[in-house]
Order: structure tokens, then sequence, then C-alpha cells
């Protein structure tokens, strides 16, 4: 393919059908990654999942044309979409089908448009967007995109190539700007799973695709240190509860997404209503998810209802971070106070950290729960204070 070329629809198609290839390699190296917004440990499959129904929809495409071909992928990605980033994930595709609207073909300034656009639709589904995610990630790429489109290099492979580059710098900037992110010492893991779709595609484009299958997607390192805490300890600093994360369908006629957004707002968490009039796919994060079904069922018809319990997620979560961890002999459980002392007794070699101190002794559930998900057997508990070690000294029932 010579770079100036315009492309088809096909190899749209192509590209992308490439990238779910490149993003199935690693999709458990992504699910390892996750602690936002809940650290269940299914990004990387959600993504794969969305990735496989999108194209899934591309190959059924009325006709060849990129328009036609992002129209079904946009379809395929909305109805298919699984999870918190594969919701944004059909968004980024809902976006790039707007920006190749009626082409026939599309150049690198027409990705460069699709690309912008996927960024304001990403954006636009969100109640509450949150920056250090694969919100960020798209933005990123998506202004490198224009930029290079602006310039004498704006071939596809070009744009293409430095949307990568800026998706590459954009994901180990994450932690950054997501605190949660730099205590675990990991980039975000949707922005993770986008730009190895980003990578696969460029590869297609490049003639690499037979390379692909001897190769294997790099997982992005942090920018930043490793924080005072590892996943294990921010997991033991307190009891926490996560309820369900809903999903489903919505279709009907005449139907509001704006307005349904506003209505679940306040019934839930990490609410993302993306749609039309006569398609709606909802996800939120609710302890009760009944309610919320059960209004959507007196707007239209539900479809495609998916109820996960987040708090069985996160203990299978915290299971997986164990087996990952190196083996240490003897686990340490320090109760300090303050992210300056945990630091310090971090770096002394403690394992698992509980705050607490004078006048906020935590319970003995708390000191279990810090000494289940350490990596040992063999644990040694500095309460730290002498009103703690009554609670330290009960043993497990």
């Amino acid at each position: 393919m010579k770079q100036a070329d315009p492309v088809s629809g096909q190899d749209l198609r192509e590209m992308f059908a490439a990238a779910t290839s490149w993003l199935e390699k690693s999709a458990s190296d992504v699910d390892a990654l996750n602690v936002f917004p809940v650290p269940d440990g299914d990004t990387g499959t959600n993504m794969l999942l969305t990735m496989r129904s999108t194209m899934d929809e591309a190959y059924l495409a009325s006709d060849q044309s990129a328009s036609a071909v992002a129209q079904a992928m946009a379809k395929g990605a909305l109805m298919g979409a699984r999870g918190n980033s594969g919701v944004v994930l059909s968004q980024i595709y809902c976006g790039l089908a707007q920006g190749l609207a009626g082409k026939e073909t599309f150049t690198g300034k027409d990705l460069a448009d699709g690309l912008l656009q996927a960024s304001i639709m990403a954006y636009k589904g969100l109640s509450n967007p949150v920056e250090g995610t694969i919100l960020t990630v798209i933005k990123d790429a998506s202004s490198a995109a224009e930029v290079q489109a602006a310039g004498e290099r704006n071939d596809l492979v070009s744009v293409m190539a430095a949307t990568v580059d800026a998706a590459k710098g954009s994901v180990a900037n994450t932690p950054k700007l997501l605190p949660v992110l730099r205590e675990s010492g990991v980039v975000d893991a949707g922005g993770q799973g986008l730009y190895i779709i980003l990578e696969g595609a460029l590869l297609f484009l490049t003639g690499k695709a037979e390379q692909m299958q001897f190769r294997k997607p790099w997982i992005i390192t942090s920018n930043e240190a490793l924080g005072a805490r590892t996943p294990q300890m921010v997991a033991a600093d307190e009891e926490l509860y996560f309820g369900y994360c809903t999903e489903f369908v919505l279709k009907g006629e005449g139907l509001n997404p704006d307005k349904l957004r506003t209505e679940l707002e306040k019934k839930g968490e990490s609410l993302i209503v993306v749609g039309n009039e006569s398609t709606i796919r909802v996800h939120i994060h609710t302890p009760d998810p009944c309610p919320i079904v059960h209004y959507a069922t007196s707007l239209g018809t539900v479809h495609q209802v998916s109820m996960r319990n987040m708090d069985e997620q996160h203990r299978d979560y915290l299971e997986m971070q164990k087996e990952r961890a190196p083996e240490i002999e003897v686990a340490i459980v320090a109760v300090v106070a303050g992210d300056g002392l945990s630091g310090v007794f971090t770096s002394l070699g403690a394992t698992s950290i509980v705050p607490g101190g004078q006048t906020m002794n935590p319970s003995t559930k708390d000191l279990l729960q810090a000494v289940e998900s350490a990596v040992s057997d063999k644990v040694i508990i500095l309460p730290n204070n002498k009103n703690i070690v009554p609670a330290a000294n009960r043993q497990n029932p």
C-alpha cells in the first residue's frame, strides 16, 4: 500500500481485525493492570470481547466503502460493548464513524478528523469523566493526529504513527493524573488496551501483519516510581463494597440518552449512557440494579442484561495479584498513620500497610484482611500503638 493512497473500507476493516488479534495476545496482561474504577481484573477481556463484536459486524457491512464499514463497526461495538472500557471503546468507534461518514475511501486527514470526533464522543458518554484513563489517551492521540495531518507529512501511515506514539506517551503518563495508579505502580488498563489496538492497526498499515504472529504487545510501564502501597496494600485500607456492575441495552422509539443519564446519575457510579433514539447502552456500578432495570423497562425493551458482583471480582483480583507477587518468607503488616510513615515503613520492608494510630485504631477485621492479602503464610504484625495490640492478638474465629 502506498502511504499517500486513500484507503478503502476493506482496509479499514482489516486494520482493526489485525488490532483485535494483537489485543488478544495481551488481554490477560491488561487485565492484571486494572485498579480503576474497580480492581476487577477484566478490562483487557472486556475490550477484546467488544472488539470481536465490532469486527463481526464489520464483516456484515452493506458495502466496502469506508463509511459503511465504519458505521458497521460502530454498531457492533455498541451492541457488544462489555464493561466500562468496552462502552468507552464503542463511543470511540461511534466518533470515528461520524468522521468518516459519506466517504468511499479515507486519507490521513480523514482519520485525524475521525479520531477527534472519537475523543469528543468518548467524553460525552460519561457523566463524570476522569483524566488519567482511556479518555485522556484518546484525547492526546487525536490531538497528535490533528497536528500531523496539518503538516507536510500527512499521509495515513504518518498520521497513524503519530497517533500511536502519542498514545504510548499518554499511557505512561496516566499515573501522574490518577493517584490510584501512582500508588499501585501501574498505568491505566483501558488506556493500555487502546494503545495496543492502535498499534495493531499501525502494524497492519506498515505491512508487518505477518511479524505480529511471532511478537506480543509491550505493556507500558509507569513514568512514576512505585508509590508507598501495592494493590494488596490498597485493598487492606478499608472495608470496601463495590456492588454490581450492571449493563444492558435499551431499545425503543424516541429514547433520550441525555435524559436517561440524568435520571440514573443518582442511582450509582461509573455511569455511562451512550446511543441514540432507538438503541441505548447503559453501564453503571450500583448496590441494587433491580430499580434501574425496572425503570428502563418503562421506557422500552431491555436486552443483554448483565449483573456482575464486583465484590467477588475484587476478591478474585486480589488472589490474582497475590499469585503474581514475588514469594517472601515472612510478610510484615504495619499499622501506621499518614502517607509519609507509610512510605518509610514500605521502604524498610513492610509488605502491607493498615492506616491507623492514636485515636484511629483499626479493627480486628482490618488487620485480618491485611494478613489474608499478604503474600506469605508467615506474617508479623507491627501495631505501633499499645491500643492496637488487643485487636492484633485476636484470633480468627
